[in-house]
């Protein structure tokens, strides 16, 4: 099993070319509507697939700038965290979170898209035990540690 987003954007050609420049992905299969909006570019990206739509206001399928935003983000596990992050700004994405060394052992930074899809961006580094990742992240929050009820 394997998730493969959908998701919507406002010129879902101009989006597919940038994620080939950004991302690294290849177009794989494209449905165009007669009115000449795209149903689907379906593009791979590393071992997954993205399937990219147009706008369909009519059917309430709508891009996160019509709606105010989204609340999801969407995750790219990479081998060089540096050079994909500096790709996707070079080709137009804009960084919400630098690239740094995160305490739950992960190079990570955010992006966001021209199209309003945020992205992170993350290369695994070194292992942290569990315990520490959750006082790192109670510390960071500031507030105690959760206790087990075991």
């Amino acid at each position: 099993m394997r998730i493969d987003p959908h998701i919507v954007v406002n010129g879902a050609d101009r989006a597919a070319a940038f994620y080939v420049e950004a991302f690294g992905a290849s177009e794989l299969e494209r449905i165009p509507t007669p009115d000449g909006r795209l149903m689907s570019v379906r593009l791979r990206i590393g071992d997954s697939e993205l399937h990219v739509a147009d706008e369909f206001p009519e059917m309430s399928v709508l891009a996160p700038p019509s709606i105010g935003g989204s609340p999801v983000v969407l995750g790219l596990v990479v081998d060089d965290a540096e050079a994909v992050f500096d790709r996707a700004v070079a080709a137009g994405a804009q960084v919400r979170q630098p690239l740094g060394d995160m305490f739950w052992g992960d190079r990570h930074g955010q992006l966001e898209d021209p199209f309003g899809h945020r992205w992170n961006v993350s290369q695994h580094v070194r292992d942290v035990p569990h315990d520490e990742v959750v006082a790192a992240a109670a510390a960071l929050f500031e507030s105690p540690v959760p206790r087990s009820s075991a």
